[in-house]
C-alpha cells in the first residue's frame, strides 16, 4: 500500500511562495502519476495540477497556470509544487495523489488510487 505524505504547507501573505513536497513512505514514485489537489471550505476538490512518472507531462488548472509549478526530485522520489505569487482564494488544504497510469500520462482530475492526509496553505495579511 503506497502512502503519501505532504509537507511544506503553513500561513504566507499574499504575493509569497511556497514549496509542497510529496513523499512515499518505503516507496519510490518514480511508476506513479502525480496529482496536486486542494480543497477550501464549503467548495469542492479542485485537481490544480499533474506530472507523469515519465516527467515530460505536466498540466495546470487555469487557475494557478503561471504561478505554480510541478516538478519531481528523483534523487529524493518526491514530487514538489511550487506555488507562487500566493493569493487569498489559493487558502485550502493541499492533497497529493498517486496513480500507476502510462508512463508519460497524468490527469488532473484523476483517478488516484493513493492520497496523502493533506497539509494546509493559509495565504493571509
Amino acid at each position: 500500500q503506497l502512502q503519501l505524505v505532504e509537507s511544506g504547507g503553513g500561513l504566507v501573505q499574499p504575493g509569497g511562495s511556497l514549496r509542497l513536497s510529496c513523499a512515499a513512505s518505503g516507496h519510490t514514485l518514480d511508476y506513479y502519476a502525480i496529482g496536486w489537489f486542494r480543497q477550501a471550505p464549503g467548495k469542492e476538490r479542485e485537481g490544480i495540477s499533474c506530472v507523469s512518472a515519465s516527467n515530460d507531462t505536466t498540466s495546470y488548472a487555469d487557475s494557478v497556470k503561471g504561478r505554480f509549478t510541478i516538478f519531481r526530485d528523483n534523487a529524493k522520489s518526491t514530487v514538489l509544487l511550487q506555488m507562487n505569487s500566493l493569493k487569498p482564494e489559493d487558502t485550502a488544504v493541499y492533497y497529493c495523489a498517486a496513480a500507476r497510469t502510462l508512463f508519460t500520462h497524468c490527469a488532473r482530475d484523476g483517478p488516484y488510487a493513493f492520497w496523502g492526509q493533506g497539509t494546509q496553505v493559509t495565504v493571509s495579511s
